[in-house]
């Protein structure tokens, strides 16, 4: 059960992290778009688990690799932006969310 504070902080960065990928969607993902669909947050608020949705997901993997490799650069930016409203800045660990291929795998089989 997430307390209230975890849900504040979770929605906090959720926002604070889609603007920061927005802005740098051409050196992390050339031509795909990047949305942040879910971050939960643990109990202490040391670490952040961001799920994000790649469309298209043909490269999701490649492009999820590129986002790992520039978590410190992510994470720096995030603290300046939440600098007055969080003591301490979550570590980021980044997670594909596939549900939109499943929903979409799931109609697909339901027209047939």
């Amino acid at each position: 059960m997430e307390s209230t504070r975890q849900k504040k902080v979770a929605r906090l960065i959720q926002k604070e992290l889609a603007d920061i990928l927005l802005r740098s969607t051409g050196e992390l993902a050339h031509g795909k778009m990047i949305s942040v669909t879910t971050v939960r947050v643990s109990p202490d608020l040391s670490l952040a688990k961001v799920y994000v949705s790649i469309y298209p997901s043909a490269e999701a993997a490649g492009v999820l690799l590129n986002i790992k490799n520039h978590i410190p650069h992510l994470r720096y930016e995030l603290g300046h932006k939440v600098r007055n409203q969080l003591r301490i800045v979550p570590e980021l660990a980044f997670f594909i969310d596939d549900s939109n291929d499943y929903i979409e795998n799931i109609n697909n089989l339901l027209k047939e």
